[in-house]
């Protein structure tokens, strides 16, 4: 409790923050995929076609694989370096795409919350999968 309340933790814990934080996103990337998948690909290629996507069919066919995938993969720690660029670029271009023209505030549809599952993303890229991965078991 005392750690807890200082903000000390023993290195032993500090290796499961990339743990939490891999399997928290994976999870919100893979939900948001298998959301896209029920909706069918006619269904998320048409709301691509109102963003004025071309080729919508097959921006569709990816976005649901990289978010359903992307997101299983993530939360495995599998493929981790290449995944979270993926899925960094899926980010940004919902961030620009769909959010950034409705304010801050989620309740509005803005950014804030694409925001941090960017900035989750990009934390990922730049610290690796950690130590409970299977990419940290595959390749040692």
């Amino acid at each position: 409790m005392r750690s807890f309340l200082i903000g000390t933790y023993p290195a032993q814990l500090q290796s499961f923050a990339p743990l939490v934080l891999r399997v928290v996103v994976g999870l919100v990337f893979a939900l948001h995929g298998y959301q896209k998948l029920e909706m069918g690909i006619p269904g998320v290629a048409g709301f691509l076609t109102g963003l004025g996507f071309p080729m919508p069919e097959l921006f569709a066919v990816l976005l649901i694989a990289a978010e359903l995938l992307g997101g299983i993969l993530l939360i495995l720690g599998l493929f981790t370096y290449w995944n979270t660029r993926i899925l960094g670029i899926v980010a940004v271009v919902a961030l620009l795409t769909v959010h950034v023209t409705k304010g801050f505030f989620l309740a509005s549809g803005g950014y804030e919350y694409i925001l941090l599952i960017l900035a989750a993303t990009i934390s990922l890229m730049i610290t690796g999968p950690g130590k409970w991965s299977l990419d940290k078991m595959m390749w040692k």
